[in-house]
């Protein structure tokens, strides 16, 4: 895991809600398609667990994507995320849709992006995160920056952040080892 700074730490400790963008995050950005056009996406197992461990120590996750597809409606539902924005064109006015649904402040917010349709969630949240292989000027707006590259581990890594200012991992990952974590859905 990368180092975390203090002042990072302390902005994750705030967290209570993480936003994931899809494609570049979730997904390393490649678009793949079948012989009939049908679109194929790649998601990381090790991403799955990090989203569902969020979601067991009160941790709300959402998805806004600005595309939508078949097979991230099926990662979505196999994860059991509620907070779900696909086809999204203007990102911030969804979140802060959703924060005020939820009661939620933006400085509560960390959001993980990779390209510049999410800068303008990235400037006004309190925790912002982008992979390392993210677009040069995304990585210069963000706190911080993953060592996994998109599709490769990001959520993951994220979780470990919120996670670790809370508490040590081990601790946290003891709900991962119980036999029933397998079957949550969130």
């Amino acid at each position: 895991m990368v180092h975390i700074p203090n002042a990072i730490k302390e902005k994750a400790r705030a967290v209570r809600m993480v936003v994931f963008d899809v494609d570049g995050v979730l997904t390393d950005g490649t678009l793949t398609y079948s012989a009939s056009g049908e679109e194929v996406k790649h998601f990381n197992v090790k991403d799955g667990v990090g989203i569902k461990l969020l979601n067991q120590y009160d941790i709300i996750t959402a998805i806004i994507s600005a595309k939508s597809s078949a097979p991230l409606q099926k990662r979505v539902e196999d994860l059991g995320i509620t907070h779900f924005f696909p086809g999204t064109k203007d990102k911030w006015a969804v979140l802060s849709q959703l924060m005020d649904e939820l009661l939620i402040d933006s400085g509560e917010v960390c959001y993980v992006g990779d390209d510049v349709i999410d800068l303008k969630v990235m400037r006004r949240v309190g925790l912002s995160i982008a992979p390392k292989d993210a677009f040069w000027m995304v990585r210069e707006h963000s706190d911080l920056i993953t060592d996994a590259e998109g599709g490769k581990g990001v959520a993951r890594e994220v979780a470990d952040i919120i996670l670790a200012s809370r508490m040590p991992l081990e601790e946290a990952y003891i709900k991962a080892m119980l036999p029933e974590f397998e079957e949550l859905k969130s």
